[in-house]
């Protein structure tokens, strides 16, 4: 099998060669692209180097699949000429999730919605992944009415650019490109993505439009504030949530525990509870802090934590694949 990796350079490419690497593909011929200056390099895969090559060249070598992490236009512009060429290509960017015939998946809720003809599979982003699926099981159950959504977001989430950014201020340094309007060290924003007219960032509105694809109920109603903290280990989410049935609490842990590739960490008494450090280079969603909320029926809050490169990118995509791949044995 040939896999290609587009944008292979990047933070999240780098992670999906790692996943890869560990879910069996290590032996596999995997082809590493990336921009123009880039190619000629060399990258780390499964013990050996991969040199890098031009997405064209990745194309001729008409792959079986081809995993994206290049950025929008990147995907506007390659995605459908690898699909023409006969790929599957899953992609980690926005440029296809909001396509009412492109499929934005989460593996564990909706692969499903993935048809034998499908050449383009979109992967959500990383707060809305962490998030759906926390909310899956509740959703089945019960159904949702309504999400407030407040995201603690790691630098991660903008790349290695805000990366260096941080490392320079914690050495008392002025980063030199910044990636950010102002220091991220010993700070936080409220700022993830662009600002849209109606005082909203594109960060928001992708949890609005993504989780109603996914849960395909366009009639949830969903209120998202983003903020960026000096965090590397994952994305961490306060989340009210009001159902459209009353619940008994238990049976919420129950479902919850019970999700596919979601860990409950909930005992107070102990100090137990989701947090970056420990989502860190792990591939599970962790939920914490589960409580009724007392000043509205049938609601409650939660907290949900998870690493935004793994799960919330490299790993899910990879999972679509692997999903891919055990459907057309």
């Amino acid at each position: 099998m040939k896999i290609a990796v587009v944008g292979a350079t990047g933070l999240v490419g780098r992670e999906m060669l790692t996943v890869l690497a560990e879910r069996g593909f290590g032996h596999e011929e995997v082809i590493a692209a990336a921009s123009p200056k880039s190619i000629g390099k060399e990258i780390a895969f499964a013990g050996r180097m991969l040199t890098v090559v031009s997405v064209d060249e990745a194309i001729a070598e008409r792959p079986e699949y081809a995993i994206f992490s290049a950025g929008a236009g990147a995907s506007r512009e390659y995605a459908p000429r690898f699909a023409a060429a006969g790929t599957t290509v899953i992609d980690n960017s926005s440029a296809w999730r909001k396509d009412p015939h492109i499929p934005l998946v989460v593996p564990e809720i909706n692969i499903d919605t993935v048809s034998e003809d499908d050449r383009i599979v979109a992967n959500p982003n990383c707060s809305t992944i962490q998030m759906v699926l926390a909310l899956s099981a509740l959703e089945r159950e019960y159904g949702i009415r309504r999400i407030v959504v407040s995201t603690y977001q790691s630098i991660t989430g903008t790349g290695l650019k805000a990366v260096r950014q941080l490392e320079a201020e914690e050495r008392g340094e002025v980063a030199t490109d910044p990636a950010y309007p102002y220091p991220i060290h010993r700070n936080l924003f409220p700022h993830g993505g662009d600002f849209q007219p109606d005082g909203y960032t594109t960060e928001e509105q992708k949890l609005v439009d993504e989780t109603r694809k996914i849960f395909a109920d366009p009639e949830i109603a969903i209120s998202a504030t983003v903020a960026r903290v000096p965090v590397v280990g994952g994305h961490s989410e306060s989340v009210n949530v009001e159902l459209r049935r009353d619940f008994d609490i238990e049976d919420v842990r129950r479902l919850i525990a019970g999700t596919s590739g979601v860990v409950m960490l909930d005992d107070p008494s102990a100090n137990v509870y989701p947090m970056p450090i420990l989502s860190h280079h792990k591939d599970e969603v962790f939920v914490g802090r589960l409580r009724r909320d007392p000043s509205q029926d049938r609601t409650l809050n939660l907290w949900i934590v998870a690493d935004n490169i793994r799960k919330g990118a490299a790993t899910n995509a990879v999972q679509i694949m692997q999903h891919l791949i055990e459907r057309r044995k």
